[in-house]
């Protein structure tokens, strides 16, 4: 999420929004229509609504600063025309704003919506006006919840979780958006947009997902990266690494969990073969922490000696969460990815040392399974954690859960559906992405079927959403509308990748199941040194 959802916004983050956003063909901008006037038009509401207000106003563009925790800004935005419905559900007391942002001159023809981050369900106006500025006329709803990290709307007056907003956010409003910022862009401009794209990372590859499997007609592209799906699971899965913490009393140093990272990249970092600071396989990588015992880390001008315990910790995380007797709940921190933001510590006044949770999974297990804003997450113990986990599952897969695997209505509708995700991702393990595109795969035909609508990128050494901005780049928007446009199915998707001593290395992400592996000869910093290869996991 946005580095930790920007460090906790310079304080360490899930669900990310972008610096870098994907352009899908700016150069190809063409003025196809020019809108008469910026005056709120007439949109019929979805289906279950009624638009209790419509606004239109004419914004001159420039720099786009972000609202909320992430902020972030975007410049040389071309002048725009806002419009605004808000919409609720009769008897429901919702009010959930659309915004749709239509560029005054020079439009693509093209429709995008954007998801949003963590708790919020839309975007905070970078990725906006960053659409705008590569041509699109761009929606994006707040589903009537809050920012990133705003969770008031959860828990009700009697202290249960208040179903509409829930419901807002896990679903509804993104379907009600797409209806929405489609009418608003044919009234304005005067003709229907030729082509519409969704866009969104963690939540907002979720949301892709979710309108991928319940409204399959609503867009013809679907951009899901690191998507956040089995939402009911991962999200307690995430809690683990301080589960572990505080059950083992045991609490590495910052300079430790790196030091366990780096060992296992420098150890699996030729099982693609060359050692080019990148993981190209993490699947076949079983680095064991416990080489690690008793080996000097300096810290802060401290040395410090690993311990077994400190070996234990890490094994326990990169494992994954576990019952007492040993079953497997979910997958692990992935070994290549950054420790810290799940594993944090601090240290009291007092001396006293006690884990410090990243806030997403956090607000989860307190307010929608505990029901208690209060309740003291250091007293997890294993057994209860499964408990917790299996409450989840029974209480939100039917509501937020977005792992339907019948994609047979957006097959059908001629849609296309891609994701790249982080290998390295610290957030959502990449391996429940991978689990439901094998589930996908045995549903509906195999893997050569589902590659006709529906294609996924894994990329080495990158974090939570990295791929936009933070580890690298991938313009996964341009190869989703070549491939909706043009009928051109991508075979590997371009990367900008960061290796592990800071180095920026171009690289061809390939389509799964199959990964990249050096050729044996030339340059390791250039694509062509590489081909792709299945997997052998």
């Amino acid at each position: 999420m946005k580095k930790a959802l920007t460090a906790l916004a310079a304080g360490v983050p899930l669900v990310a929004a972008a610096v870098y956003l994907p352009t899908a063909s700016a150069d190809e901008t063409r003025d196809t229509a020019t809108p008469a006037a910026c005056a709120a038009p007439s949109v019929r509401a979805p289906a279950g609504t009624k638009a209790e207000s419509v606004t239109a106003v004419r914004r001159a563009g420039g720099t786009i600063h972000g609202t909320g925790l992430l902020g972030g800004e975007v410049s040389g935005v071309p002048a725009f025309c806002q419009v605004t419905v808000t919409l609720t559900h009769p008897g429901e007391g919702d009010h959930a704003k659309v915004q749709t942002w239509l560029p005054l001159a020079k439009w693509n023809g093209r429709f995008q919506a954007i998801g949003g981050s963590a708790y919020s369900a839309g975007d905070n106006g970078v990725g906006l006006g960053t659409a705008v500025k590569n041509g699109y006329a761009v929606t994006t709803t707040d589903a009537g919840v809050g920012d990133v990290l705003d969770t008031g709307w959860v828990l009700d007056g009697k202290g249960k979780v208040a179903g509409t907003p829930l419901k807002n956010f896990a679903s509804r409003s993104q379907h009600e958006a797409a209806v929405v910022g489609k009418a608003v862009v044919d009234r304005v401009y005067g003709k229907r947009a030729a082509y519409s794209y969704f866009t969104g990372c963690s939540t907002g590859g979720r949301q892709g997902y979710m309108e991928a499997q319940a409204h399959p007609d609503d867009y013809d592209g679907i951009l899901a990266d690191a998507p956040a799906v089995n939402w009911d699971e991962f999200e307690v899965a995430t809690l683990w690494p301080q589960v572990v913490l505080n059950n083992e009393k045991t609490y590495p140093t910052d300079c430790e969990l790196d030091a366990f990272t780096g060992a296992a990249v420098k150890a699996c970092d030729k099982l693609d073969g060359v050692r080019d600071g990148l993981v190209g396989d993490p699947s076949r990588c079983d680095f064991d922490p416990r080489r690690l015992i008793g080996s000097k880390v300096v810290c802060a001008g401290k040395e410090l000696t690993v311990t077994a315990a400190d070996a234990a910790v890490v094994r326990k995380i990169w494992d994954g969460p576990r019952t007492t007797s040993g079953r497997k709940l979910w997958s692990g921190v992935p070994v290549g990815a950054d420790l810290k933001g799940l594993a944090r510590s601090v240290t009291g006044i007092d001396g006293t040392v006690k884990g410090e949770p990243f806030q997403v999974p956090a607000l989860w297990v307190k307010l929608f399974l505990k029901k208690d804003p209060s309740f003291d997450l250091t007293k997890i113990t294993y057994s209860e954690f499964t408990k917790l986990f299996e409450q989840s599952q029974a209480e939100y897969d039917h509501v937020i859960g977005t792992d339907d695997l019948d994609l047979s209505g957006f097959r059908k509708s001629g849609g296309k559906l891609l994701t790249w995700h982080g290998l390295d991702d610290e957030y959502i393990p990449t391996q429940g992405t991978v689990r439901y595109r094998k589930q996908v795969e045995r549903k509906m035909g195999g893997t050569q079927r589902v590659d006709d609508f529906y294609r996924l990128f894994l990329a080495p050494g990158t974090s939570h959403c990295g791929l936009n901005g933070q580890d690298g780049s991938a313009d996964g928007l341009a190869a989703l509308a070549a491939w909706v446009e043009q009928g051109k199915a991508p075979r590997a998707l371009p990367a900008t990748l960061t290796n592990a001593s800071g180095e920026r290395v171009e690289r061809d992400l390939c389509a799964y199941p199959q990964v990249s592996r050096y050729k044996g000869s030339g340059d390791p910093s250039l694509p062509t040194s590489f081909r792709c290869v299945p997997s052998r996991s």
